[in-house]
């Protein structure tokens, strides 16, 4: 019982000293830029849009509203407006006849933004980024499969979506992902002018710490997350 006991404890402390370990690399990960680059790559790798899209594709995320459901629509609108004569696809699994439902609300932003109702098209059985392919490239001759896509999606998500679109056959994919835009303000502050008690050390001119440590958090989360769904793509022979 007692060598039992001993190694339990031993299993225990190595699964503590490897998990410490690990948040202590992600700690110091976010003092630095590159969980951001990391994020950036998944976002702009092998999706460089070289032709004009015959079809936009708007793929699901998140419901409507949020900020992920309403940054697709915003940027499918604005590539909608600079392609007119590309057709847009709405890749959200919901019912056709519900206008509560994301798909309708997806497309009552589109045309919000001044897309024309003849332009839109769904698709809203697919569950995930490969039914989704597997639905659109069905049915489709080798000439349409040639047509240049454009998909639109959040930055994370981007590569494996791109992927998963030519492996279903799509010859020319390229993505346009939802990426945010900083704001221009300085966001400095003296903390004499904003008064309140002395007992935490001056930060208004600090980012990094107020906002850029979080960040770079919150893009680690994102990373890893979308690896693993890479890694598992990858082994279902998906992309």
């Amino acid at each position: 019982m007692k060598k039992k006991g001993k190694g339990v404890r031993r299993i225990l402390k190595i699964i503590l000293l490897t998990n410490g370990g690990i948040f202590l690399v992600l700690i110091l990960l976010a003092l630095t830029t590159l969980p951001y680059w990391a994020y950036y790559d998944l976002g702009t790798c092998n999706s460089k849009i070289t032709k004009p899209p015959a079809t936009i594709v708007l793929l699901s995320g998140t419901g409507i509203p949020s900020e992920g459901g309403l940054m697709r629509a915003y940027i499918t609108a604005r590539l909608a407006k600079a392609n007119p004569d590309a057709e847009i696809m709405i890749s959200i699994p919901g019912n056709l006849t519900d206008s509560t439902e994301a798909p309708l609300l997806t497309a009552k932003e589109l045309l919000l933004r001044g897309i024309k109702k003849g332009r839109l098209h769904f698709e809203n059985q697919g569950r995930n980024t490969r039914d989704q392919a597997q639905r659109l490239a069905a049915g489709k001759t080798t000439a349409q499969l040639s047509l240049p896509i454009t998909l639109v999606t959040s930055p994370e998500h981007m590569k494996r979506a791109v992927l998963t679109f030519r492996k279903c056959g799509f010859t020319l994919v390229s993505g346009r992902a939802t990426f945010e835009t900083a704001l221009e303000t300085d966001l400095t502050f003296k903390d004499s002018d904003l008064k309140g008690n002395k007992y935490i050390p001056p930060i208004g001119d600090n980012l990094q710490v107020r906002y850029q440590f979080w960040n770079q958090l919150k893009f680690e989360v994102l990373v890893l997350r979308e690896y693993f769904g890479l890694a598992f793509y990858k082994l279902r022979g998906w992309i």
